[in-house]
């Protein structure tokens, strides 16, 4: 282990610099080449980690001032190292300091960026040194210099696969068991985590595999491998797929709408089960109370050359005028079951607020109930890998309601290696399909009404 250092206050620091600003100090040299990305780096850590806003929300404003494509790929790369180990890099550095520096420390944040850099990616001590000084602004450099040389000198090393944080590793052992911890953590060390994307014609699925050198798990499924820009692939101009992973994918599958039937997409945003259901050639709404987010589904639906009438209505209060066919309810949720892409959602819940997650989950099923006609079916999915968001909310929607009854998901409706529960709905999870490059944590069941 690291030698400690001396405690913060005998260093200088001052601790809860978000809520206590530090007046910054002039650089004694120039700016180091490389400082501008490990900014815009720090400036989106603290949106995630310290005012809980989601990644995908907060890199445009945070990137701002990046104007180079290599300067976004290492900011990014640096935020997703922080994140995937962040557990083992607080790890380290409070092995080497005598008292604990805060978690809203910007010393503490710039020291896993330094530790990630290091360990991670590579790079070189004396530039990770040379760029996270100056990102203290006139904070505890002689303490952040001395941890990092304390850690340098003991050759301190991260684990080979990160460690969950605390939060999730309690509720999922409790939930799923050793097994299952043991697949999320090499999930959340990343790697090369596949690209799915679903097909606009299912019937090209063999040509599009061979074009894109991929391959396919399901008809209207082709799984790749790829780091480039998504726009530069084949098929992407002519609107011929999008990207969605395969978990995503399977609850409009098991809607199994047919041509003509009237279909609503309650909470449609992005827009990826709204453009399957229209592929099927059945008459969509697409229902979110997003205005911004609608406008990603009305993006996505022209660039595939699909239609569906959008709807910008809060799904709770909307008054359809005819009772659909059938509904996709892909509810509000904690979202933790994408975190192997998605790394920021495992640091945005806390426990109370999968709470009140429950209670609109509950809310919007009983809504979706009301809605569909009689002899309707309704598809109800999460990407959450909390039970109380699953399997609770459908044991106790029939609690609740005699109108309604399972619709068994069968084995032949799945990829060949899923298999779905006795009770007849479906949970994926961490491990999954792991020979194959895995999926997302997912739950969905399939009800119909009486």
């Amino acid at each position: 282990m690291a030698p400690r250092l001396d405690d913060a206050s005998r260093s200088g620091h001052q601790p809860r610099d978000e809520h206590q600003k530090s007046k910054a100090t002039p650089l004694s040299s120039p700016t180091p080449p490389g400082l501008a990305p490990r900014a815009a780096a720090l400036a989106l850590l603290q949106a995630v980690l310290w005012r809980g806003e989601p990644l995908d929300r907060s890199i445009a404003r945070a990137f701002r001032k990046l104007d180079t494509a290599p300067d976004r790929g290492l900011a990014r790369a640096i935020v997703g190292a922080v994140l995937r180990h962040l557990a083992d890099l607080d790890d380290l550095i409070d092995s080497a300091t005598k008292k604990r520096l805060p978690d809203d420390a910007r010393a503490r944040m710039v020291l896993r960026m330094a530790l990630a850099q290091m360990r991670l990616l590579d790079t070189p001590p004396h530039a990770v040194i040379a760029t996270a000084l100056p990102l203290l602004e006139g904070g505890p450099r002689r303490l952040t210099h001395g941890v990092l040389s304390s850690l340098i000198k003991a050759n301190a090393q991260l684990p080979a696969l990160p460690r969950l944080p605390d939060l999730w590793m309690v509720r999922w052992m409790s939930s799923w068991g050793e097994d299952m911890i043991a697949a999320a953590s090499r999930a959340l060390g990343g790697g090369n985590v596949p690209l799915d994307l679903s097909l606009r014609d299912a019937a090209h699925t063999a040509s599009w595999a061979e074009t894109l050198g991929g391959t396919s798990l399901l008809p209207g499924h082709v799984r790749i491998s790829y780091k480039g820009r998504i726009e530069d692939l084949p098929g992407y101009a002519d609107g011929a797929w999008w990207v969605q992973d395969l978990a995503a994918s399977l609850p409009a599958r098991l809607l199994s709408p047919k041509p003509g039937e009237r279909v609503f997409d309650l909470c449609a945003a992005p827009g990826g089960k709204t453009m399957q259901l229209a592929a099927s050639g059945a008459d969509v709404t697409a229902i979110d109370m997003s205005a911004e987010r609608m406008v990603r589904v009305e993006e996505n639906l022209e660039r595939t050359g699909l239609s569906a009438t959008r709807v910008t209505a809060d799904a709770l209060k909307w008054q359809a005028q005819a009772a659909p066919d059938a509904i996709l309810l892909d509810a509000p949720c904690s979202g933790t079951g994408i975190f192997r892409r998605h790394p920021d959602v495992l640091f945005l819940k806390s426990a109370q607020q999968i709470n009140q997650l429950c209670n609109q989950q509950a809310a919007m099923l009983d809504r979706a109930a009301d809605l569909l006609a009689v002899g309707g079916r309704l598809v109800y999915c999460v990407c959450s890998l909390e039970p109380a968001e699953g399997e609770a909310q459908i044991t106790a929607l029939f609690d609740r309601r005699t109108d309604l009854k399972i619709d068994p998901i069968r084995a032949d409706e799945l990829p060949a290696g899923l298999q779905p529960h006795a009770e007849g709905w479906l949970r994926t999870l961490p491990g999954d399909l792991e020979g194959e490059g895995g999926l997302d944590g997912f739950f969905m069941a399939r009800v119909v009404k009486a």
